[in-house]
């Protein structure tokens, strides 16, 4: 588990989501555009999006999809329960998203540009220096 706290937009995140739940059955129409979401049951792995404005869409195999405007907050659990992260809103579409994240989601988050390649050599260098054996001076 890797702690995470970086900003990102919503639409990284909203594709994060997407890319780790449905990407290879979600309708096209669905992943083309800015304002549709996933979400999902408590007891599968909740995805929860908290929207001034929510409409659900259609339900396909566990995720039902909602058009949701003026976003605030978005909370996303894997199912295996390895990965929690929060979205936050911090102005219109730009926000900050805190949690942990196992290795599989560490990928997602690159691939959609919520972790950014800086973040990833920060993260790598930080962790290459803890592995090192501290020397003992005598």
């Amino acid at each position: 588990m890797v702690a995470i706290d970086t900003p990102s937009s919503l639409e990284s995140f909203r594709r994060f989501i997407i890319s780790s739940t449905c990407k290879s059955y979600a309708p096209r129409s669905y992943l083309d555009d800015f304002e549709v979401f996933a979400e999902r049951e408590d007891s599968l792995g909740s995805i929860y999006v908290e929207a001034a404005d929510k409409v659900t869409l259609k339900k396909i195999r566990d995720i039902t999809f909602v058009n949701a405007r003026d976003v605030l907050g978005i909370i996303y659990n894997s199912k295996s329960g390895n990965t929690s992260l929060k979205w936050r809103q911090l102005k219109r579409n730009h926000g900050k998203v805190v949690g942990e994240a196992s290795a599989n989601s560490l990928t997602n988050l690159a691939e959609t540009g919520v972790l950014t390649l800086d973040w990833v050599e920060s993260y790598l260098k930080k962790k290459s220096e803890d592995s090192k054996p501290t020397e003992e001076t005598s």
